[in-house]
Parts: structure tokens; C-alpha cells; sequence
């Protein structure tokens, strides 16, 4: 019989920590992964879905190969090695990752699935020889730690609870302190040096001249995650990536996430800026009675609201927008604070409304992160909390992504709608935004023509275009509800079928935009 090779058991406390240290890391790098992925993908469940399973594929091999290598040779110092490798792979990745993050705006920007899926995919593959490496430390530990076949199974159990707890230090660490306090470049580099470090304890303190080198790392500052003509400003907040940039032209735009829409526009001139957001300020003349009182879900850096405080000035505006460092970029860049009648709530829409007990004449639901939305900003159970508080005669307006000969998701939210209100409009304000009105009293198509007649001079051609292009909306299907909304499933659907057709995602305008 052959002899199987040596086996070298190094202390059990050095191969804890290397287990433990691991486990952080591997979950540390998956949570900033979605931070690094988030500005050129967006944060929907598509994504994620696909960051876990490269993830958990990868994983899955580590354990594999993790075993096979173990018992070809069970060696503390190759052990260490991998985890030292790993630890390198962790801290290149986000000083590697601009080219392929940079085709990644390309490809979307042409709306181009090949380069969409091509680009996520080699992006992804970034994180993939690292989480490999990793996934092969806890068989391999495993392995040097068992001596004997009786105390196997309490040897792996401590090993991999060891594991499972560093991971859920990982999860944490990164996403609630490292991430929001470093940024996701100099999180990367964190995670590497841990990881590094552990490996020194079993490799000798020699190597710690790899961890030294990790650690000046950090001082090399992070750039700008799309760098772009203009930059005024970009911050990873605790929710998400935010940017401004400064055109030529002098309009402001804030971009979050992904990118490809833009969420608030300032121009110096004017508070008119030929996007969606000028739509809302042709629905007031629709009520039957002066405007005093509008809901923003989804307030971003205060367009909308900055126009309606020069248009509609005795209105009295709450701006909800979920993420603070939004609301603190809107008041720097884009001139929030002119609006006196605009109270900002940081808060989430739903639960916003939910604690309030005031009535609205208007509530605008901008808080869909185009083109994907939020499930539950869509249900039937939230339509009817907007109509609690609504005032008599109210209205809600949302704020819908679609694309070109294709309504699915705006028959869908429609629908759903209609199960709340007994009068649901859709107006295709722009090629790709459809506003959905939701009415609480019905009103004959001859009356909304008469009261469109009214209102600011400046917006005359807007209110001619609502009363010209708004259509009753048919229900058709079945209501989404807090239960069953496969919102993410239908936007989708919708994206892929544009993208193959060869749609690009260019500018459109309303004819409100002022002459640069």
C-alpha cells in the first residue's frame, strides 16, 4: 500500500484565523463588489441574482479544487500562498476594473445587449479568481486540522462555523462601516490586507512585506468612478453612488447607479429643463381648486420642486427622498433651497405616507429608479394608501420608463392602478417616459380640455400636449399586489427585446426646454 503524503499541522489557532479571516473576506468582497457593480448596472434583483450565483459558482469550484489540492499535498505554507494570492487579486480589482467598467457605459449607452452582457460578464469575472481562491481554504484547512477520523466531523464543524461567522463579520463590516466611512476602492484594499495578514500566519512574518505593500495602496487616491467632462461631485453613500456633472451648455445633472437616467437637472437660466420633470407643472390646472398642497416621492436633488415653487408659489411641497446625501447634493448644486414652501423628509415613500396624516392635492411618484421599479411603489395595497391620502378631487402622477412600441410595463402599473382609481390617463410625455395619471373624480375628456385651458402662459404648449395625448388606460391583466409583482421579470423583458431590436437610449425633449 502506498503511503499517503505527510501531512504538516500547523497550530490550531493560526488555521482558525486564516479560516476566520477568509470567511470576511469572501462576503466583504461580494458586498463591494455590488457597491463597484451598482454604478454601471443599477442594484435590481437581476444583478444581484447574478452577482450571487457567480459568486456561489465560484465558491462551489474552491471547495472542489480546495480539497483535491489538499490532499495532493497538505501543506500549511501552500495554503498560505493561496489566501496571499487571493488577497492580491482582492486589491487589484478596482485599479483593474475602469477599462471594463468603461465599455460597460459604452454598451449601454447604445443600448446594446451584446456589449451589456459582455461587459457584465467580464466585470464579474474580476471577482471570480479571488472567490475561488477563498472557497478553497475551509476543505483545505479542514484537512491539515484532522489527525484523527474520530474528531473529524467536531473538526469541521468548528472550522466551518469559524468560516460562517467570519462571513457574516464580512457582510457587516463592509456594508455598514467600511463602505460608507473608506469608499469601495480603499474597502477592496482593506479586505486585502486582512486577508494577507492572516496568511502571514502560516507563511512567516516575512511576508508582511506584502501586507506593507497592500497597505500603501490606500494612499493612491480613488478617481472618479465615470469620470467625466465636468465632475463637480461623486460620493458612495450608504444607499448608493451619486454624481454630478456640469455640461457645457451650464446644466447640472445628477446621475445614481447605473447612469442611464438622469434624476435631477438645474440649468441657471431656468427652472424649466425639457425633461420629464416639467410635466408634472402641467397637472395642477387639472384639479378644480388653486394648488396648496404636492407630495414628491422620489424628490432627488428638488427639480420638480424648484419648478414649482416659481410657477405654483403658494403651494406648500414635501420632498421625500430616501437618501440624505441626495438631499445635501440637491441644496450645494442645484439650488433646492429656493423653493420656501419645500419641506425634505429623508425617508422611504411608503412608510413616508403611511405616518403622515396629511391630504395632497398632487402626489407625483418620481421615486421609480428608471427604468426599474420598486415592487413596492406598484402594488395595489400602495395605490390605495396614495388615495388615503389624497385630498378630494386629487391626483397622483407616476412617473413610468418605457420604451418605443413597447407598454408593457405601463399597461401593467395601469392596471394596478385602475384597481384603486376609477380614472387612470396615460400621457407619453417623452420617448421614454410615460406619465400615469391616477384621478380620484373622473373627468369627461371635454372638461379636462377646458381646465388645460388655464394656468401659466409659459406652459401652454405642455398642458396642450397632456390635453392632446393623455388616453384613458383599459386595465388588462391582473393587479400587482404586495405579494406577487414581477416587476424586475417584465422590465427586463422590455430592455432585452429594445436592446436586440438596436434601440439606443438617446436625449428627448418636452418643447418647454429653454434655448442654451
Amino acid at each position: 500500500m502506498t503511503a499517503g503524503p505527510v501531512v504538516e499541522r500547523p497550530g490550531g489557532l493560526a488555521l482558525g484565523a486564516l479560516v476566520f479571516g477568509a470567511g470576511i473576506g469572501a462576503l466583504a468582497t461580494e458586498i463591494t463588489a455590488s457597491r463597484l457593480l451598482a454604478p454601471y448596472f443599477g442594484s435590481s434583483t437581476i444583478v444581484w441574482a447574478n452577482l450571487i450565483g457567480i459568486v456561489l459558482a465560484a465558491l462551489a469550484l474552491g471547495y472542489w479544487l480546495g480539497g483535491r489540492v489538499a490532499d495532493r499535498r497538505p501543506q500549511p505554507a501552500l495554503l498560505g500562498s493561496i489566501v496571499l494570492v487571493a488577497a492580491v487579486c482582492v486589491a487589484v480589482i478596482p485599479f483593474v476594473a475602469k477599462p471594463f467598467l468603461d465599455l460597460t457605459v459604452e454598451g449601454l449607452d447604445d443600448a446594446s445587449a451584446g456589449a451589456v452582457i459582455g461587459s457584465f460578464v467580464a466585470v464579474l469575472l474580476l471577482f471570480a479568481p479571488p472567490v475561488v481562491l477563498l472557497g478553497m481554504v475551509s476543505p483545505f484547512a479542514i484537512r491539515l486540522a484532522v489527525s484523527s477520523i474520530e474528531t473529524a466531523g467536531a473538526v469541521a464543524g468548528r472550522l466551518y462555523a469559524l468560516s460562517t461567522a467570519g462571513s457574516l463579520l464580512g457582510t457587516f463590516l463592509s456594508a455598514l462601516v467600511l463602505i460608507p466611512a473608506l469608499g469601495t476602492q480603499r474597502t477592496f484594499i482593506v479586505i486585502a490586507v486582512l486577508l494577507a495578514a492572516s496568511s502571514c500566519l502560516l507563511l512567516g512574518a516575512r511576508y508582511l512585506v506584502v501586507v506593507v505593500a497592500l497597505v500603501a495602496l490606500a494612499a493612491v487616491p480613488p478617481g472618479a468612478v465615470k469620470a467625466g467632462e465636468g465632475l463637480l461631485h461623486e460620493e458612495t453613500s450608504y444607499h448608493q453612488y451619486i454624481q454630478v456633472v456640469e455640461r457645457s451648455d451650464g446644466r447640472r445633472l445628477l446621475s445614481l447607479n447605473e447612469g442611464v437616467a438622469v434624476h435631477s437637472v438645474w440649468r441657471p437660466d431656468s427652472v424649466l429643463t425639457g425633461g420629464v420633470w416639467d410635466a408634472f407643472l402641467a397637472l395642477p390646472p387639472l384639479l378644480d381648486h388653486p394648488l396648496g398642497r404636492v407630495a414628491i416621492l422620489g424628490n432627488a436633488a428638488g427639480t420638480t420642486a424648484r419648478a414649482l415653487g416659481v410657477y405654483y408659489p403658494e403651494a406648500y411641497v414635501d420632498g421625500v427622498e430616501l437618501d440624505p446625501a441626495v438631499s445635501r447634493v440637491g441644496r450645494r448644486y442645484f439650488a433646492m433651497d429656493e423653493n420656501r414652501r419645500l419641506t425634505v423628509h429623508d425617508a422611504d415613500a411608503r412608510p413616508f405616507l403611511r405616518s403622515t396624516d396629511r391630504l395632497y392635492d398632487l402626489i407625483v411618484v418620481d421615486a421609480y429608479r428608471q427604468p426599474y421599479v420598486p415592487f413596492y411603489l406598484a402594488t395595489r395595497e400602495f395605490f390605495r394608501l396614495v388615495r388615503q391620502r389624497l385630498a378630494p378631487g386629487g391626483i397622483v402622477a407616476l412617473n413610468v420608463a418605457a420604451v418605443p412600441d413597447d407598454k408593457r410595463l405601463v399597461r401593467a402599473v395601469g392596471t394596478t392602478l385602475a384597481a384603486e382609481f376609477p380614472q387612470v390617463l396615460a400621457w407619453p410625455a417623452l420617448r421614454f417616459n410615460t406619465i400615469v395619471l391616477g384621478l380620484t373624480d373622473p373627468l369627461a375628456s371635454s372638461e379636462i380640455e377646458a381646465r388645460l385651458r388655464h394656468g401659466p402662459v409659459d406652459l401652454s404648449s405642455l398642458r396642450e400636449l397632456l390635453a392632446r395625448n393623455a388616453l384613458p388606460l383599459e386595465p388588462s391583466g391582473r393587479a400587482w399586489t404586495d405579494d406577487r409583482a414581477p416587476v424586475e421579470w417584465l422590465t427586463d423583458r422590455m430592455i432585452v427585446s429594445y436592446a436586440a431590436e438596436g434601440g439606443r437610449l438617446d436625449e428627448d425633449y418636452l418643447p418647454t426646454r429653454p434655448s442654451p
